[in-house]
């Protein structure tokens, strides 16, 4: 009967950040310390009352140890299957970096990849976004909504 009472009335979406981190010497690619496991872009949830912003640069720093400068918002990801655990909607930004990235929090490795050498497989929907970047650093157009 309790758990009825505190049972959530609607079912929303999660918020999620990703952050593509270019540096001198390539982008930010950390490998997953969790399921889902994987190569992905570095990035996790907005927390409440936080902006979209910061919840980026709190996440690029807690997993990859680097301080970002967001240059732009790439596209918002939102496909209800994007994320296995539940459906999520992620703000992807571009951001620079200098420093030594360190895999840090849900990292368990981290490498830099030249854009166009980026695995193949990726978590979560991050191949369709690192191609939607690649066109974008081509042609200076962001994504169109679908």
């Amino acid at each position: 009967m309790l758990r009825a009472l505190f049972k959530p009335k609607y079912r929303n979406p999660v918020l999620t950040v990703d952050i593509i981190i270019e540096t001198p010497k390539g982008i930010v690619l950390i490998e997953r310390r969790n399921p889902p496991y994987g190569w992905a872009i570095p990035g996790g949830f907005v927390d409440y009352g936080e902006t979209l912003e910061a919840a980026a640069r709190r996440e690029a720093k807690e997993e990859t140890s680097l301080d970002v400068q967001l240059k732009t918002l790439l596209y918002v990801y939102s496909h209800p299957t994007r994320d296995p655990r539940k459906h999520t909607v992620s703000a992807v930004f571009v951001a620079s970096a200098k420093g030594t990235p360190r895999a840090a929090d849900d990292a368990k490795n981290l490498r830099l990849f030249s854009p166009d050498k980026v695995p193949t497989e990726l978590a979560f929907d991050h191949r369709k976004i690192l191609d939607d970047y690649t066109k974008f650093r081509k042609t200076g157009r962001l994504p169109k909504p679908v």
